[in-house]
């Protein structure tokens, strides 16, 4: 979770839960991966211990990660699946339609979009 750099837009909790699932998408972290500790994390990133706290509950709500009593927090063995479906959901269905009206609306063929060689 090196060089995070927080904004002001968004809560830093929902930031630093969002960097987690990041992490997890990219393969950084693996099913069984323990989480940093809500310690060394506050520490590190000069948080609340609350607001890892925080990030880290939702992200065990949500079924990605499991709190084992004395050893901290793992990532699930679904969680990279499940993050999958729901981001390739969110992308279809609230992020393609606007790309697919500029591919049209800029005449672009699946030539330019796709060159031969980079698929």
């Amino acid at each position: 979770m090196s060089d995070i750099q927080w904004s002001d837009g968004a809560p830093i909790y929902r930031q630093l839960k969002e960097r987690v699932i990041a992490m997890m998408l990219d393969g950084i972290l693996k099913p069984g991966d323990a989480l940093p500790s809500v310690r060394q994390v506050a520490a590190d990133y000069q948080l609340n211990p609350i607001t890892v706290s925080r990030a880290y509950q939702e992200l065990a709500d949500e079924g990605l990660v499991e709190k084992r009593r004395g050893l901290g927090m793992f990532m699930t063995e679904q969680a990279a699946t499940q993050l999958r479906s729901s981001e390739r959901e969110r992308f279809l269905n609230e992020e393609w339609p606007a790309v697919l009206e500029r591919i049209q609306r800029l005449g672009l063929s699946l030539d330019e979009l796709l060159p031969q060689g980079k698929v």
